[in-house]
Parts: structure tokens; C-alpha cells; sequence
């Protein structure tokens, strides 16, 4: 069982990234280029509800995979296959991350309740069967985490980001472990994702709006993310999730990027 005091602590992490994380070294597109993007992305996101009610997983991963095409961005997989059941956890640097995700495996999502009012996004989220935490109650956070459990034993592979916000990519932060007490819970294999932008422009921090931060990516001349799914970690039945948190951050190396050797 969770301890209660632990979990319903207040959990809203703060990064301390901000515009000042972003190094302005990227080339552009012309304006029209980007405007083009911006269209083509809106009209994938309306084609795409209409069609992922129907077909569910197979249709939503095409539709993420068509908005990271549209707008330029390239993605590399690297790593182990990823199995169904099990508990992903990245570093999270960007709304992106939830596409790179979702393009990649059929995957639940646990999101920020706020991810669920974003426009398109948002619904998306929705239609995967999203989980979303209501941060400003923490004491549903146990409800998350039963959740997140039952989604495992069904065999559904669910994708979480313990940093709990996004951080530029050069800094991260601590890994919380409340969520890895789901898969202890349910036996589930632990498996560390790492997310790598090529450029500082894709990191959705400081004071951006979602508009403001697809109009960056937009723009970009390109964009390459690299996503590195380390071994996966296997608890052993009454595992301390504060010790599966630290062994999960560790094996994806300095800055979430790189795997230990």
C-alpha cells in the first residue's frame, strides 16, 4: 500500500529554466514556410479527430506521427523494444514529448489536468485514454497511482514524467516516486526513456503559451529527437519506489540523454 503522508504532500515541481535556457543558435524557415506549418499541423489535428475516435490506437499513433511531419521534426528511436504492460518514464522537455510518445507505441498517458484543456492536445490525450493528475488536490494522487496500477495489470503500457514539469534538456529535474509505487504494485517492468532535442527552441518552459512555443518549432529549419529507451527495470515485490525513482533516472545518464554504459 502507499503511504498517505508521502503522497499527498503538495506535488508541483518548479523548474528553474526559463527563457534564458534557450541559445537562439537555430536556423529559420521563411515566415511562409512556417505559416504553411501551422495550417497543415491544424488541419492533421481536425482530420485526426475525426478519424481516432474510430480506429483508437493505430489511428492516433498516425496522427502523431503526422503533426511531428508537418511540422519538420525527425525522430530517431533508439533501444530496447519497448513491451506492452510496462511503465514508461522520460525526462520532459517539451509538449512534444506527449507526440514523440504516442507516435512511437500505443501508451497511456499520465498528464498534468491541464494537458486536458490544451486545444487538439489535449483531446488527443483524451481519446488515448490519458490519466490525468489534478495537481492542486494532492490527496487524489493515491487515485492516480491505483489507476495507473489497474491500467498495468491489464497490460496496457502506460508513459509518465516523474520530474513532474518540463526543464530545457541541459538541466533536469528529480525524478518523484510516487508513480513508480504503481508498477511495484502491479509487478510491472520499469522502463527509463530518454527524450534529446537537437535544439534548445523545442523546450516548453518559462512563460510559454502552447501557441507561442508551435510557432518556435514551427519555424525551425529543422528538429531531430532522439528517443533512447534504456533496460527495463524489474521491482521485486515490496521494492522502495524512492529507490526504483533513483535507479530509473540513473540508467538514462548526465542530463537524461545518454544511457550508462
Amino acid at each position: 500500500m502507499i503511504g498517505g503522508g508521502v503522497l499527498t504532500g503538495l506535488w508541483q515541481p518548479v523548474s528553474g529554466c526559463g527563457d534564458h535556457c534557450r541559445d537562439g543558435a537555430d536556423r529559420h524557415v521563411t515566415p511562409g514556410v512556417g505559416t504553411l506549418r501551422m495550417v497543415a499541423l491544424a488541419v492533421v489535428l481536425v482530420g485526426g479527430l475525426l478519424v481516432v475516435p474510430l480506429l483508437r490506437g493505430l489511428a492516433l499513433r498516425g496522427v502523431a506521427r503526422a503533426m511531428l511531419r508537418v511540422l519538420g521534426v525527425r525522430l530517431v528511436r533508439r533501444g530496447p523494444a519497448l513491451k506492452p504492460g510496462s511503465l514508461l518514464v522520460a525526462n520532459h522537455v517539451s509538449w512534444l514529448d506527449i507526440l514523440v510518445l504516442t507516435a512511437v507505441t500505443p501508451v497511456r498517458l499520465v498528464a498534468k489536468g491541464e494537458v486536458g484543456a490544451w486545444p487538439g492536445i489535449g483531446v488527443l490525450a483524451g481519446l488515448s485514454g490519458a490519466i490525468f493528475i489534478d495537481r492542486s488536490r494532492p490527496k487524489s494522487l493515491p487515485g492516480t497511482v491505483g489507476e495507473v496500477a489497474a491500467a498495468l495489470r491489464s497490460g496496457r503500457t502506460v508513459a509518465a514524467f516523474p520530474e513532474g514539469t518540463t526543464f530545457c534538456g541541459a538541466n533536469q529535474g528529480r525524478f518523484r516516486p510516487a508513480l513508480f509505487q504503481a508498477a511495484v504494485d502491479a509487478g510491472a517492468p520499469v522502463v527509463p526513456v530518454s527524450i534529446n532535442y537537437d535544439s534548445t527552441a523545442a523546450a516548453f518552459i518559462g512563460d510559454d503559451t502552447l501557441f507561442d512555443s508551435v510557432r518556435r518549432v514551427a519555424a525551425l529549419r529543422s528538429l531531430t529527437v532522439t528517443l533512447v529507451s534504456a533496460p527495463a527495470l524489474r521491482p521485486v515485490p515490496g521494492a522502495d519506489r524512492r529507490v526504483l525513482a533513483r535507479a530509473a533516472q540513473a540508467s538514462m545518464g548526465v542530463g537524461g540523454y545518454r544511457l550508462a554504459a
